[in-house]
């Protein structure tokens, strides 16, 4: 079967919409859970495709799970940890499982991870997780696609990460949990979910200082100092800046709730500068509006607290209609410009040079069927349909499945005329009535 998302462009945003816990984060509590013997249980964890395959990678290892998706919640019991292989068929359809080799080496002292692949948004290499492993005594060989890990004792140590990668910060903060003595980690990525893990890892009963700057410290623990705990994740601010996009490009005026709005500050910051309304009505919700015509504006992504690359085609998709021109530099990712191509077929203006996209505003988008490439192309696709005029076809959902939980039916909850159907067994729907109409498209 082959679902697609229809949608009837036009209609502003309006109402409440709450976010889920973020994607990003709760995956690598899950890895760090099997650090610790016994239940932890983990809340606010979003019923997406992502969490199901590293579910599927923890339960290989031999790890208990117990997922409610009624309460959200996520109990793992880790005391008996069985095997040491996450096979391929699981790690090569999320990069992010890979995470889970740190945890490992560290309290299994061995490891067998499946090298994660490729990436559709383009080549993101583990060297910097390997090297930092190998720096901290783990003795690694990398042979039929799989990394074999071995360590006896790893040791602490100063380790410089020459890019301010998440994935390897994480990986060697789980590692050096359990190391002797202390590791210092420079060039630390800063993202709030690098945060939440330290904080995770604290409660556990581990000794991580510096999270959310530039140098970590990871004073290593005994595996007896480690204990289950109770930890709830904290919101997603990618899905908060889509929903926050979405709003804004229907002309619309929404409360989102369950947010932190310093995660956000950059983001909020450009969009305040392209004429939207955003309001803090309290510590964890925002209102946010927008009544006129968007201006352009310039960006270049950057590693938290700069751009995040995650919301950069959601801006795009607000910048095809604003006044002026903008131009998006993307300076993390090669392949980070998927949805150009389908926004050209809306009827945007947008020139692409390498990692520059110059982006001349025009006065309306108008709705056609597209592709969903990646999950936050896919994203932006859906707030440019959701703006458009006319109606527009989204296909393979899977990217979005990945990221985002009841999509459309949040986004119904706000007014929007959305509904996800599979082509092959019903005929085409009348957004606008709820009924069936051969000629909708």
């Amino acid at each position: 079967m082959s679902e697609k998302y229809y949608i009837k462009g036009g209609t502003p945003l309006k109402g409440e919409v709450s976010i889920g816990g973020a994607k990003n984060s709760v995956l690598k509590l899950m890895a760090a859970a099997i650090l610790a013997k016994g239940e932890t249980k983990i809340y606010n964890v979003p019923d997406l495709t992502d969490v199901e395959i590293m579910l599927s990678v923890i339960e290989q290892l031999g790890a208990k799970t117990n997922y409610n998706k009624t309460e959200k919640s996520l109990t793992i019991d880790a005391t008996d940890i069985t095997s040491v292989t996450a096979k391929y068929e699981l790690v090569s359809k999320m990069r992010a499982s890979f995470i889970i080799l740190g945890a490992l080496v560290t309290r299994c002292k061995e490891a067998i991870v499946a090298l994660p692949g490729g990436c559709a948004i383009g080549e993101r290499r583990v060297d910097f997780h390997i090297k930092g492993l190998e720096a901290l005594g783990a003795k690694i060989k990398i042979e039929n696609g799989y990394v074999h890990a071995k360590a006896n004792k790893l040791v602490g140590t100063d380790i410089y990460l020459d890019l301010p990668s998440v994935g390897a910060t994480e990986n060697l903060m789980l590692a050096a949990v359990l190391a002797e003595g202390s590791t210092r980690i420079q060039n630390a990525a800063q993202e709030p979910e690098i945060v939440d893990l330290a904080n995770f890892l604290n409660a556990m009963g581990a000794d991580v200082i510096g999270a959310g700057t530039s140098e970590l410290v990871i004073n290593g623990v005994k595996q007896s100092d480690l204990h289950p705990i109770e930890y709830t994740t904290i919101p997603d601010r990618i899905e908060a800046g889509t929903f926050m996009a979405a709003i804004i490009a229907t002309k619309g005026k929404a409360i989102i709730k369950n947010v932190f709005p310093a995660h956000l500050t950059f983001f909020t910051d450009k969009l305040l500068k392209m004429g939207a309304n955003i309001k803090l009505v309290d510590p964890t919700t925002l209102e946010v509006s927008c009544k006129n015509r968007l201006n352009s504006i310039n960006f270049v992504t950057q590693p938290y607290p700069g751009f995040p690359t995650d919301l950069q085609s959601m801006a795009m998709a607000l910048l095809t209609t604003a006044n002026g021109v903008g131009i998006i530099t993307e300076s993390l990712y090669e392949n980070r410009f998927m949805q150009v191509p389908d926004l050209r077929r809306m009827g945007a203006d947008i020139h692409q040079d390498r990692n520059h996209a110059i982006i001349k505003g025009v006065k309306k988008l108008t709705g056609a069927t597209l592709t969903a490439s990646d999950l936050r192309a896919g994203a932006s696709l859906v707030v440019a349909a959701l703006m458009a005029e006319g109606n527009s076809v989204i296909e393979k959902l899977h990217h979005i499945d990945r990221g985002y939980e009841n999509f459309e039916v949040k986004l119904r909850l706000l007014g929007a005329k959305i509904e996800r159907k599979d082509d092959e067994l019903i005929s085409p729907v009348d957004l606008t009535e709820g009924t069936r109409n051969e000629s909708y498209l």
